[in-house]
């Protein structure tokens, strides 16, 4: 049984101007120990996912349709209190500002220690500040920082405060939302070393969201790529990258630089995303596509499978 089967999931968001379709129909599968990037543009879906999955979307956002299987339960179906013992405990997030994360007017021992009281109120204080101190050591920090409070941490420090948070009550799934953004280079490869090598050591399943393609094939071992709220293209890293299929793949691919092959000017996307309260009803990507034809207008895109476990969907690819 796969750790994580999310089918057919459609997420939306009620405002003044009518429902907005975060998330159309996305499909995908999660096994045990396995390592998966969802990447994309701002404002295609991949945090309002990442947050279903903990079961923290605003008041104003509804599942609307499908299922999220973990561990074979619908988490779906879960209630609040239900969702308290899921967080933390079995699944976890690395949230994208460290500094917003944690609280300023408490020291960051503690607020990992109340992590773990709240969910294993039988351990006692002595063994909750020993677990404290392992995940200081299991991350990188200086046992001697537990009883600093945030801003007394470095921006680096505080990302791996929030890693050793999300790891407190040894969880089967990551989500890691954009856990580098605002960080220098140095660090973000610090940062992205270290998620990968507790991956290894401790067996989790990681769910890292970003903007940024590179980051994620640093780290994961599948790639979905993501647009207006829609999964695109999905397959192991080596095949998407090198034999990306989707236009906006392939379009996303250009937009980055590369310090291999030869030196080539950067195409950035042309036009915008299309308004999601009221999506085109053909590809939502035919509007910014070069290879886009009449009927992508107006016929919505299937899936083609274009080698093992390759899928993207596009007419124009079948």
């Amino acid at each position: 049984m796969a750790l994580l089967e999310i089918e057919g999931l459609s997420i939306g968001y009620g405002t003044r101007n009518g429902l907005l379709r975060a998330v159309e129909d996305v499909s995908f599968t999660l096994e045990a120990g396995g390592s998966l990037g969802l990447v994309g543009e701002s404002g295609c879906g991949k945090t309002t996912l990442g947050m279903a999955l903990m079961g923290l979307l605003p008041p104003n956002g509804k599942i609307m349709a499908g299922k999220i299987l973990f561990e074979g339960q619908d988490l779906k179906e879960s209630t609040e209190e239900q969702w308290r013992k899921i967080r933390w405990r079995k699944i976890s997030m690395i949230f994208q500002a460290a500094m917003n994360a944690l609280n300023p007017v408490h020291r960051v021992g503690d607020q990992i220690a109340e992590a773990i009281s709240t969910h294993r109120p039988e351990m006692p204080e002595r063994e909750i500040m020993e677990r404290v101190a392992e995940l200081y050591r299991l991350v990188g920090i200086p046992v001697e920082r537990i009883k600093d409070y945030p801003h007394q941490y470095s921006g680096g420090m505080r990302q791996r405060a929030i890693i050793a948070m999300a790891l407190a009550c040894n969880p089967r799934l990551i989500i890691a939302d954009e856990p580098t953004t605002a960080l220098d280079v140095i660090v973000q490869d610090q940062i992205l070393k270290e998620i990968k090598k507790l991956q290894e050591k401790l067996g989790l399943s990681i769910i890292f969201i970003s903007h940024d393609i590179s980051i994620v094939a640093e780290v994961c071992e599948d790639i979905g790529v993501m647009y207006a709220g829609q999964l695109v293209e999905w397959g192991p890293k080596e095949a998407v990258f090198e034999n990306p299929v989707h236009p906006y793949t392939k379009a996303l691919l250009a937009s980055y630089p590369t310090l291999m092959g030869e030196r080539e000017r950067l195409r950035p996307i042309p036009g915008e995303p299309p308004n999601l309260v009221s999506p085109p009803p053909g590809c939502r990507f035919c509007d910014r596509c070069p290879s886009a034809g009449k009927s992508c207008k107006s016929q919505a895109p299937v899936w083609a499978q274009v080698g093992p476990r390759h899928k993207a969907l596009c007419n124009a690819c079948s």
